[in-house]
């Protein structure tokens, strides 16, 4: 019998682009898309107007959340054709400069300006958000606290932004180094329970730090809205099918991790480091990454460490009803990641004697017909 508990929805953000210049759209343009996007499709705006989001309904079936983005893709593509745009899903846009950026309207984008400054206008990143309902919400902060050292795991499998600014950075994973300019983003702080927790937060909005608890940025954390915790270090993914590996397979750890209090029950300051450590190495590596094991103080590939996890959580794959979604772990060692294609499509580009940005168009275009 299938689990229906640890329901799950998946949020997507995509980026703009003109299908001509294959940079920035217009803020014209830009705002005629988002009007339309939200009437037929429910999507809202990012902070920035060359961004979208979309998101599924809660559910439990993986093949429903495959059709309900897949049609989302499609319909927003089909949007942008209309316009002279382009719609793809990458972590971070080859081309456009975060100066030529437009903030999108709304309170909240205003109060981001008037407080981040910089920080908000460079926030040309986009990622993949996957919530997971926990069956006593009570838990999830101790559930955060042991899920930290998978983070790494979940980035690499979602590199999907090796190009800033126009250029190369030498990096699979771009996107949190860009990120990681906010205060409270990057890995969560070890809280040692909910208390903890209630109590940072209540410190937090009662001196005036921030206005609520969605200004906490960790790539994990408990939602304010919903009874989950959601997953926030990933890039965007090009295709549909590594959204759903990599929310299935956060599903699968997270019913590991409530069913056995015992994994990672003991982390400590060390065991942070280790995984903040771990978490450049897939920054700059991708899956090709050997990560840092702190017991044996020796290094391990990403590739075997990813084969031990689909056996820790091979009954809950069964229990959930996505074991196929977990067996395409071995479809993005195989294929690569998005950073690992947008490579690829760059350097074939170069080779045959296309320049820099000429070469990075085609990384666009690639991206666009893949995503939808």
């Amino acid at each position: 019998m299938v689990d229906n508990k640890y329901r799950f929805g998946i949020e997507e953000e995509y980026f703009l682009a003109d299908a001509s210049s294959r940079s920035t759209p217009s803020s014209l343009v830009a705002r005629r898309f988002h009007a339309i996007a939200r009437t037929h499709f429910g999507a809202s705006h990012e902070v920035l107007q060359s961004q979208v989001e979309v998101s599924t309904p809660p559910g439990t079936d993986f093949a429903t959340a495959r059709e309900q983005l897949l049609a989302l893709r499609a319909g927003l593509a089909a949007i942008g054709r209309e316009m002279g745009l382009l719609v793809f899903a990458a972590g971070t846009h080859p081309l456009a400069r975060w100066s030529d950026q437009t903030i999108s309207e709304g309170e909240r984008y205003a109060r981001m300006l008037a407080e981040y400054g910089i920080l908000a206008a460079r926030n040309l990143v986009c990622a993949l958000h996957v919530h997971v309902e926990v069956p006593d919400p009570g838990r999830r902060v101790d559930l955060m606290r042991r899920m930290l050292p998978y983070m790494p795991i979940f980035l690499a499998l979602s590199a999907s932004s090796p190009f800033w600014q126009g250029q190369r950075t030498g990096l699979a994973a771009y996107r949190m180094a860009a990120y990681r300019e906010w205060p409270r983003s990057g890995l969560p702080d070890l809280l040692e329970n909910q208390e903890d927790y209630d109590h940072f937060l209540r410190a937090m909005i009662g001196s005036g730090a921030i206005p609520d608890a969605s200004y906490l940025w960790w790539t994990l954390r408990p939602s304010m809205r919903f009874p989950t915790l959601e997953l926030r270090v990933c890039d965007s993914c090009m295709r549909v099918e590594d959204s759903l590996t990599i929310a299935a397979l956060y599903r699968c750890l997270l019913r590991l991790l409530d069913r056995r209090p015992d994994i990672h029950a003991r982390l400590t300051g060390v065991s942070r480091a280790i995984a903040n450590e771990n978490f450049w190495l897939v920054q700059r590596e991708g899956i090709h990454a050997s990560l840092i094991d702190a017991e044996a103080c020796t290094r391990v590939t990403l590739v075997q460490r990813l084969q031990d996890l689909a056996g820790l959580v091979a009954e809950d794959a069964a229990a959930l009803g996505c074991e196929r979604e977990v067996a395409g772990l071995d479809r993005i060692v195989t294929t690569g990641t998005g950073a690992d294609q947008q490579i690829a499509t760059y350097e074939h580009g170069r080779r045959h004697g296309l320049d820099n940005e000429a070469a990075l168009r085609d990384v666009v275009d690639a991206l666009a017909a893949t995503s939808r």
